[in-house]
């Protein structure tokens, strides 16, 4: 049973945006700091991954836990009420993600799929050494212009 009114959980869901989140805002900043150019939503690759190094032809997608269902996750928990529209709901997100990473590797894209977990303080550093060495092996190189 839910909590909130269905006003207060209107507002709630309302303040929820598919682009510039917490965890999307970390990875950017950190490879922005590190002299990596890139794109943000791009309308013109299927699915409008979250961060594009176009000449490189690489693509991070920032997954949140809950909305894609990270398996073995905490932060993917159920909600208590309401359970055939969130569960269909879900099989959606994990399905379209699905869709558009074989999309991507077929037409000769590398992707790199972070869960937000992994950016949480006590695993952040790990996750973007990780993502670092992703882009080296994709030959994604900084190009800082100073």
């Amino acid at each position: 049973m839910d909590t909130l009114t269905k006003e207060e959980r209107s507002r709630v869901m309302s303040r929820i945006h598919s682009r510039d989140t917490a965890p999307e805002l970390v990875v950017r900043r950190f490879l922005w700091e590190k002299g990596f150019r890139y794109r943000t939503c791009m309308k013109s690759v299927l699915g409008h991954p979250d961060i594009v190094f176009r000449k490189y032809r690489t693509l991070i997608e920032i997954r949140g836990c809950f909305w894609h269902r990270h398996e073995g996750c905490s932060l993917a928990s159920d909600p208590k009420s309401n359970l055939a529209f969130w569960n269909a709901k879900f099989e959606r997100n994990v399905a379209r993600d699905l869709e558009h990473e074989k999309y991507w590797h077929e037409h000769g894209w590398n992707v790199i799929v972070v869960w937000e977990c992994g950016l949480r303080k006590k695993n952040r550093a790990e996750t973007l050494a990780t993502i670092l060495h992703h882009l080296e092996t994709f030959g994604v190189s900084a190009s800082c212009h100073l």
